[in-house]
């Protein structure tokens, strides 16, 4: 699990992999973003991009919205070919976005098959008068 802090106003290196094994690359700034802003960020795993992957998108509900129904609680989107995806947070508030991918078993192998993922925790904005 990340998120990024903009320690000193330095506005650098929100775009760089840490080289986790699973991780979240931010292809928007990560901070300073406004409710109705798009997030876009690539999924890696072992520093490759992870096309067709599911990212689940969650609101942290600390002010009790109610949802429409249950299926609204949990977004879902797939990444691109690239790795890629993108979301619009609607309202402001903390959104987590987890990106999972099963490692592939060594043909033949009776190992389990890994699940890896990676959390990212980002901050909307309310735009005030």
């Amino acid at each position: 699990t990340k998120t990024y802090v903009d320690a000193y106003g330095a506005g650098e290196g929100w775009d760089k992999p840490l080289g986790l094994e699973a991780e979240i690359v931010p292809l928007v700034r990560p901070y300073a973003l406004y409710a109705g802003e798009i997030f876009s960020g690539v999924f890696l795993l072992h520093g490759r991009p992870v096309p067709g992957a599911d990212v689940e998108i969650e609101l942290y509900n600390d002010k009790g919205y109610k949802a429409p129904s249950e299926a609204h609680v949990t977004q879902v989107v797939k990444t691109n070919g690239a790795g890629e995806f993108s979301f619009v947070m609607p309202v402001a508030g903390w959104w987590g976005f987890a990106a999972l991918s099963e490692e592939e078993a060594a043909k033949g192998s009776e190992q389990p098959v890994n699940e890896l993922g990676a959390v990212l925790w980002i901050k909307a904005d309310e735009l005030k008068k």
